[in-house]
Order: C-alpha cells, then structure tokens, then sequence
C-alpha cells in the first residue's frame, strides 16, 4: 500500500503478513489496547488483528524518568511501545502512521483520510473498532470521523461488515442499554495487564490508564443490569457505527445527537411519575 508520510511505519511483528480480520484504527500509541482489546482477543490465535496508530506520540507529557525527553525522544520511545506490545498481542500488522496531532485534527488534511483508505482497502478487515464519536478528546473524534471517511469512500462491497466506536476518554455507560454493544472480555485480564503495562511513557507520569481501564471494564460488567447477578466479569461497551460506514448520506452529527435525545427521553421518562 502507498501511504502519503514518508515517516510512516508498517511493523510485521512476525515478519510474515497475514490475514486481518479485525482491525483498530487509534489516535495514540496505547489506544488500541485500551479501546480494541476484544479485537486483540478475537485475532490472538491467528494473528487476525491489525493496529493502526494515527499520531506521533511527540507531543506527549511526560514526568518521572521521561521529564526531559524531547519530542522526538518521545516519539521514537512511543513507538517502541507500540510495537512492543503488537509483539506481546500477536498482531499480525502494525502501521504507525506518524502524523503530528494537529495534522491529524485539520479537517482538510485529505492525506490522511487517504491513508486510512488505503489501510482498509489493502486489509479489507470484517471489523473495523475506532474511538467512539461522544469522546470528549478532539484527537480521538478527528481520528473516528476520519476512519468514517475513509470507509464511505470505499466501494460498498468492499467496507467493512461493522464498525465500533469504543470507549476512551468518554465511558459509554449512558448509552441506551438497547443501543450498547456490550463486548465480553472476561478471562483476558492477564493479557490486558500485560498489554497496558507496555507504555511506561504514560504509567511513569502518574496517569495510571491501565488500572482505570481494567476498572472501566469491571464496572461496565457490574453495572450493566440492576436486577440480575453478573454474567461476565470485563466488559467493553461500544457505539454502533456501522449504519455510518454504510450510508453515507447518514448525517454524523445528527447520528451522535440522537443517541443523547434517547437518553434525555429515558431520563425523562423514569422522573415522569414524579413530575
């Protein structure tokens, strides 16, 4: 595949290519194994996952052993990080697309939608997990609108049969419980560990991501229903972005929105008695 960044990536971490079936699409390094970790799972045996990583890492912040890291210190640490863990994963395919994150937030930056499409055309993956569209990271929504793009501007046959937005800097526990797609990741926790303990970077400065996403998930798992005991023990809950990826026409905005009208209608409709 041509990939308009000359600093651009692609990491076999076996050396061999195989066959994508379920492909992450993230704004960071360590994104994906927040956010697609039941794509990881889903690929382990077969090295079926790929990851993409849309930024660089440089402009990261850093404390501890990394305080006086330039940026281009911690770009090159970043990604060895990912890669590192695309090892630990067993992916089958790694690519670091190594934008700066303000390119990656230019709306009419069309280099990089063009890259994503050259992703997806060149793996055809049958599941595409991206970060959800109510995140609250400006990163994390330019990367999800721009993984939309790239899938609407593949020919129909040849776009992905689901695509998720995951959870990241937003929980999706608000969501509708009937519009929640619940992803059961129970029994993987040693592998999650293993993977979020890959970046340092992050861990070293005091944002402790990997105990507050093994938290996320075992919080998702409990809360999911009020009158029943448990039935999985990590959880991962996804938006449903798949009604974009097919119709284009289909308006972004007006689909996000109307996920929180639904919720203002529920809310509304568990006061009414008291109203």
């Amino acid at each position: 595949m041509k990939l308009h960044n000359p600093t651009a990536a692609i990491f076999l971490p076996d050396g061999q290519s195989h066959p994508i079936t379920h492909l992450g699409i993230g704004a960071h390094q360590d994104d994906l194994e927040f956010m697609a970790l039941p794509g990881i799972i889903a690929g382990y045996a077969t090295r079926g996952f790929g990851g993409v990583t849309c930024t660089d890492g440089a402009g990261s912040p850093r404390a501890d052993r990394y305080v006086r890291y330039t940026d281009d210190q911690m770009r090159i640490e970043r990604r060895g990080e990912q890669n590192a863990a695309a090892r630990l994963g067993r992916y089958g395919v790694m690519i670091q697309l190594d934008y700066p994150s303000a390119a990656v937030k230019d709306p009419r930056n069309e280099s990089f939608v063009a890259d994503l499409r050259a992703i997806l055309a060149a793996i055809r993956p049958r599941v595409v997990y991206t970060h959800n569209l109510a995140d609250k990271h400006a990163t994390h929504v330019a990367v999800a609108v721009a993984t939309l793009r790239a899938v609407r501007a593949l020919p129909a046959a040849d776009r992905p049969a689901q695509v998720l937005g995951a959870e990241g800097w937003r929980g999706l526990d608000w969501l509708p419980d009937a519009e929640k797609v619940v992803l059961d990741v129970t029994g993987h926790e040693e592998l999650a560990a293993q993977l979020n303990a890959c970046f340092q970077t992050q861990i070293a400065g005091g944002k402790r991501y990997d105990l507050a996403v093994l938290g996320r998930r075992r919080s998702n798992a409990t809360f999911l229903e009020s009158h029943a005991t448990d039935r999985a023990e990590q959880v991962c809950y996804a938006m449903d972005l798949t009604p974009l990826a097919r119709d284009p026409d289909l308006d972004i905005v007006e689909y996000v929105t109307g996920f929180l009208r639904r919720l203002e209608t529920d809310v509304q409709r568990r006061l009414a008695p008291w109203k």
